[in-house]
């Protein structure tokens, strides 16, 4: 492959990894608002299997079936897992099987399955992409071997990110370990646009108001503030949630922590930032149109929490609120990139 087919091939390969990370994204937000988490109760595979079952039916144990090591069955509410490759008799033989011990959560929903499969699916095609990218970044070893290097550490960081997947699982969606999950999400969002502009052509040089770079920095920076408190206020409604149930969505936030009203209020210092960081732009010769999303994306981001306070968490509330600031978060971090270079105006 050419030299410059091979560059064009490895911008394009960095732009698929980075929507299908944002689709892992979304993915991750659906399985939360869905509570499809433990849908699949081990991992990398689900109840043993690279494509899990449909029916409850398949988890049970059979007579004169041959079972595959590693193959999950569900045995007195527990989950129970295949020690080797053997064939059943007529009864049950605890010999051939162990128990699973990283946890007792033991319950089969086909809907929860399929949907936690999807997500992690998608995390493995957004992985393969991830791959392809990085190997595709030898084209640019010579004359830029920084791209190369930064390619391979994405690599390393969805590795991790799978890794944080199978903590997730194992803790049994403790609250923590799924914020972690999130914010190294967003860590490789950021490195996939770092890639994607640095291999672009160099952007033309722009006059612009000496404000803006600083703005844009800040406005990242209080988006980041913003974000890591929503995951707060998210663990505290989660806790909730188990205290109170899926029925009492009215009380979820009827005795809710500082965290949630200092996170309330702070929308509004985000919000005049990036009003005030729009007006410079609209008196600068920048492009308008990156900036006009960000505001639309912040007005919707304020609706929908408002709508999870005031309308008790209509559906798809949540998620679209996460799916909101990592868009945000992304359109913000390559603003960053782009304004770094201007030369100020005087």
């Amino acid at each position: 492959m050419e030299k410059g087919k091979s560059k064009n091939f490895y911008r394009k390969m960095a732009k698929t990894s980075l929507v299908l990370v944002y689709l892992v994204i979304i993915a991750g937000a659906v399985v939360r608002m869905t509570g499809s988490g433990m849908g699949c109760p081990d991992w990398p595979k689900c109840f043993g299997y690279y494509i899990p079952p449909t029916e409850r039916a398949e988890l049970e144990w059979q007579a004169d079936q041959d079972y595959k090591k590693g193959q999950v069955i569900i045995l007195n509410e527990s989950l129970w897992v295949a020690k080797s490759d053997f064939n059943s008799a007529d009864r049950y033989n605890s010999v051939n099987w162990e128990q699973y011990t990283r946890h007792d959560y033991a319950t089969f929903n086909a809907f929860h399955t399929w949907t936690e499969f999807i997500n992690r699916l998608l995390g493995a095609l957004a992985g393969l992409a991830v791959l392809v990218m990085a190997i595709a970044s030898f084209s640019y070893w010579t004359a830029r071997p920084m791209i190369t290097v930064m390619s391979w550490v994405a690599v390393l960081a969805m590795g991790f990110q799978g890794w944080l997947g199978a903590t997730v699982v194992y803790s049994v969606l403790e609250p923590v370990k799924i914020t972690l999950h999130m914010s190294m999400a967003l860590v490789i969002v950021g490195l996939l646009l770092i890639l994607i502009f640095k291999s672009g052509e160099k952007p033309k040089t722009k006059v612009i108001h000496p404000y803006i770079p600083v703005l844009v920095i800040l406005a990242l920076l209080l988006s980041i503030i913003q974000i890591i408190m929503g995951t707060q206020v998210r663990q505290f409604v989660d806790g909730q949630v188990d205290l109170l149930g899926e029925q009492l969505k009215n009380l979820w936030l009827a005795q809710a922590d500082m965290s949630f009203y200092i996170h309330r209020s702070f929308s509004i210092a985000v919000l005049f930032t990036n009003v005030f960081l729009a007006y410079l732009f609209y008196k600068s010769a920048m492009v308008r149109t990156r900036m006009n999303l960000i505001l639309v994306i912040i007005f919707a981001e304020i609706l929908s929490g408002m709508a999870m306070y005031y309308l008790d968490f209509p559906f798809g509330s949540q998620p679209l609120h996460l799916i909101l600031a990592a868009l945000l978060f992304g359109l913000q971090f390559y603003l960053l990139l782009e304004t770094r270079g201007a030369v100020k105006s005087s």
